[in-house]
């Protein structure tokens, strides 16, 4: 199912509902997604796009990036969706590696959209949306002047989102094509999620996360195929995600552990303020949820907490219910996609409550990174190719319940979102007042946790807060905002092996 699906069945029936911005309560119908999309698809099939090229957008969260979705997936195209927040030089990066040829960007951004030009030779069209941009040809404009009749052969197309890879550069995450047309059955979001979580054409599904995650980007997609509503907030905010809650009927939504947080910091009359018993499904995931957190949003919202983990890659999958949880507290749940088996570094597999190296084994492996063979078999176990893994470590225990024990070694996590210290290690490589540095993860109530960069003097930098706010400033041109550390201690030294690799355990329990 897709969205002509519902054009035909339930034309007038809301497709998607903005929440909060310059948008707010724009309605967007089945009939009118449908037809978009379809002018949309005519646009990248006008640019010489064939099943299998790509395209990207990069835009705050707004209705048009999921046309772009369902104009590639209805043309057997796969899309890749940017961080909106990233910097033009890496933001340029992605849409160069994933090989985009029609770009879609929004208005919103005009100094990204425009300072990525140059950086993205490969872009035949580009196309802005909600105003002008340099450059840009205009997204209306393009839309109106093509056919609304669809495309004669409608492949089922898919998405390569990006998740940084060890050097710090963000890795493609590619899947096969799908083998069906765009309305055959077989979508794997739909046959996994849909039926356990109760998506259906009844579902307000609630999403308050950027698009361009995987999550939210394919949740949303799903409660389409499904033939639900899909309301997009532009950004969340703590106590309106509870009256948008209430506003909507919200049935459905997706939340990070950082959001229970800041939703539980309301003051208790503004949380007993809005009625919330409209929701039926509250799934989350992206990063481990502190007990006492996930606790009391059971208690506030009852049992409709639902987690899983897995991650963009989908090697496998395991699912907690609230009542399982409660009996399991901690646990991300037990295997539903794919067999676990927790390995040492060997490879060989450990017994229960032993931590190791997660894999999912299946029948084939489901993922490749993009252009990156070296890193696709590192995914792979050494002896058994069908298992694969990201990289997280936990353990299981006698029954079975997984539980995570780190992510990606020293990966930091900081408010659902993955951040990789390599990257920003090298962005502070760059300055002369630099000897050496190692960024970790310290713990932080409400992100979960937050970026530290420990920095060794070069000989003659005076370490102090003059230089901290030097070096943050310097790393703030090179990378997004939301991976700079929020400060920089000073060191004599670092703890390294005689090969020169950074032992970053000792430095996490320095200082914890």
């Amino acid at each position: 199912m897709y969205p002509g699906t519902w054009a035909r069945k339930a034309p007038d029936h809301p497709a998607t509902i903005m929440s909060g911005g310059p948008l707010d309560g724009i309605v967007q119908t089945y009939a009118e997604l449908d037809e978009r999309s379809v002018r949309l698809a005519r646009v990248f099939a006008e640019a010489g796009l064939g099943p299998g090229d790509h395209v990207a957008v990069v835009s705050e969260n707004r209705p048009e990036v999921f046309e772009a979705y369902w104009a590639a997936v209805r043309s057997g195209l796969v899309v890749t969706a940017v961080n909106s927040h990233l910097t033009p030089d890496e933001a340029a990066y992605i849409v160069d590696d994933c090989e985009a040829q029609v770009l879609v960007v929004s208005a919103a951004l005009p100094g990204l959209a425009e300072a990525v030009v140059a950086g993205t030779p490969r872009v035949r069209r580009r196309l802005a949306v909600g105003g002008s941009v340099a450059g840009h040809e205009d997204y209306e404009g393009a839309l109106a002047a093509v056919s609304a009749a669809p495309l004669e052969h409608e492949p089922a197309g898919s998405d390569m989102l990006y998740s940084s890879g060890t050097t710090g550069r963000p890795k493609g995450i590619l899947r096969p094509l799908p083998e069906r047309r765009v309305d055959e059955p077989g979508d794997a979001m739909l046959e996994v999620f849909a039926p356990v979580y109760g998506f259906d054409r009844d579902t307000v599904y609630y999403s308050p996360a950027p698009q361009y995650h995987s999550a939210p980007l394919r949740f949303g997609a799903m409660t389409h195929a499904v033939g639900g509503t899909l309301v997009i907030a532009d950004r969340f905010d703590a106590e309106r995600a509870l009256a948008d809650i209430e506003r909507f009927r919200i049935t459905h939504s997706q939340w990070v552990p950082t959001m229970f947080v800041r939703l539980l910091k309301l003051p208790a009359e503004v949380r007993a303020r809005y009625d919330v018993s409209s929701l039926r499904v509250a799934v989350h995931a992206a990063a481990p949820c502190p007990v006492e957190v996930k606790r009391r949003m059971i208690e506030w919202w009852g049992p409709v907490l639902e987690e899983y983990y897995s991650s963009t890659e989908s090697p496998g999958q395991t699912r907690i219910s609230s009542a399982e949880w409660l009996a399991h507290p901690g646990s991300v749940g037990r295997a539903t996609v794919g067999v676990l088996r927790i390995c040492d570094d060997a490879g060989a597999e450990v017994g229960p409550r032993q931590v190791g190296t997660i894999y999912f084994e299946r029948d084939e492996p489901t993922f490749s990174y993009h252009g990156d063979p070296a890193k696709t078999a590192d995914s792979r176990h050494p002896r058994h190719p069908n298992w694969s893994t990201t990289g997280d470590l936990g353990y299981v225990d006698e029954d079975g319940w997984l539980f995570l024990t780190d992510r990606k070694a020293f990966m930091i996590i900081s408010g659902g979102v993955n951040i990789y210290p390599q990257e920003i290690e090298d962005a502070f490589a760059l300055h002369p007042a630099v000897h050496d540095v190692g960024v970790v993860g310290m713990p932080d109530e409400e992100m979960g946790e937050q970026v530290l960069a420990v920095v060794v003097p070069a000989e003659g930098a005076a370490p102090g807060p003059e230089l901290e706010r030097e070096l943050l400033e310097f790393v703030r041109t090179r990378i997004a905002r939301y991976k700079c550390p929020r400060r920089v201690d000073f060191t004599d030294s670092l703890p390294r092996t005689p090969t020169g690799k950074l032992v970053k355990r000792r430095i996490v329990e320095r200082y914890r």
